[in-house]
Formats: structure tokens, C-alpha cells, sequence
């Protein structure tokens, strides 16, 4: 039989730790939530160490991800793709800018290869990046795929923002701590 159904969640602790009714007004509040969702999301053994949140211009909190790969044994389920699949859902659209308004993406890791493609299509404004893919390699042994050479230009040709580095160090002991757990999630 062919499945024909796709269920991704996110755990639960999502909702008991993530205020929703949170503003968060500045880069620092809202890159602090996607590094506090990769660590929350180690620390509860729920997934690989990555989180990212989405916000409207307001900075109102739309939706949140972490990785849930293995969980749900689905490739597709990076922080990233969830943060914008629950977006979608919520404003019920596949295209988060399509009211109108900026959208921005704020994401503990830069996105990979999947996920780079996913924020294009998604209607991102501004895209706000903790660790860096090398971060990523070297700290957790995650391969993230190849990018264009310009990648950052590509997406501001595309009219999207791109911020790097933003609280860095914090992301990179999430990365850290992960990759010397030994887990693989």
C-alpha cells in the first residue's frame, strides 16, 4: 500500500517553552529564540540541533521548527522547512508574503542545500543566520549540501535580506555539544 498521508509534528515542548504571544521586536530576540529552540530540542533528545522561528514584521512569532528527521524518519523534516510549513499552515498560504507585510526567517544554522530552496519559494523578506555551514561540519558532522558560490548574493538578487553571524558563539556550543554527545538525532 502507498502512504498517502504526511504527518509531521513538533514535540512537545514546543508549546510548554515557546511563548506565542511573545513580541519579538529586534534581530537578537528573535535569532536568541532559534538558538534557545536548538538547544531546548538537544536537550529534550527530540531532534538534531537545529530550531528556526518565523516572524511578521511586527515582530509577532507566526511559526517555529526544529529538526525532527530521525523522529519521523523524513529528510525534509529540518527546522528550517518546519518553521515555514507551520507558518504556511497558520496564515494558510504558501507564500508567507503574499498579504503583504515582511516576513523574516530566523534560523540557529545556515540553511543547507533543501532548505536555502524552501525559503526562496516560502516568501522570506529577511533571513537572519546564527552558525555557519562550516559550523555545522566541523562541530556536528552534519553535510549540508552544496550552495551557489554566491549564495548570499543570490538571495538578495532576490530580494531577501541576509544577516550572518548573529550570535554565533551560542549556536556554535549547541553544535558543539551535540556533536561531542555521541546522540544522533
Amino acid at each position: 500500500m502507498l502512504y498517502a498521508q504526511l504527518h509531521l509534528t513538533l514535540p512537545a515542548w514546543v508549546h510548554e517553552e515557546v511563548d506565542a504571544q511573545r513580541r519579538y521586536p529586534d534581530t537578537d530576540s528573535r535569532i536568541a529564540l532559534a538558538i534557545q529552540l536548538s538547544r531546548r530540542n538537544v536537550d529534550h533528545r527530540s531532534g538534531g540541533p537545529f530550531g528556526a522561528a518565523v516572524f511578521n514584521e511586527e515582530g509577532r512569532l507566526i511559526g517555529v521548527g526544529v529538526n525532527r528527521v530521525v523522529p519521523h524518519n523524513c529528510s525534509a523534516a529540518h527546522a528550517e522547512v518546519m518553521a515555514l510549513t507551520t507558518s504556511q499552515q497558520r496564515v494558510q498560504s504558501f507564500r508567507l508574503n503574499q498579504a503583504g507585510g515582511r516576513i523574516t526567517l530566523a534560523t540557529s544554522a545556515q540553511p543547507c542545500s533543501m532548505c536555502y530552496g524552501a525559503l526562496i519559494w516560502a516568501g522570506i523578506d529577511e533571513l537572519l543566520i546564527a552558525a555557519r555551514a562550516d559550523d555545522v561540519q566541523t562541530l556536528a558532522g552534519f553535510d549540508e549540501g552544496p550552495l551557489p558560490a554566491d549564495w548570499k548574493g543570490e538571495l538578495e538578487k532576490r530580494g531577501i535580506a541576509v544577516h550572518t553571524d548573529l550570535m554565533r558563539d551560542h549556536a556554535r556550543d549547541v553544535l558543539r555539544d551535540y556533536g561531542e554527545s555521541g546522540l544522533v538525532y
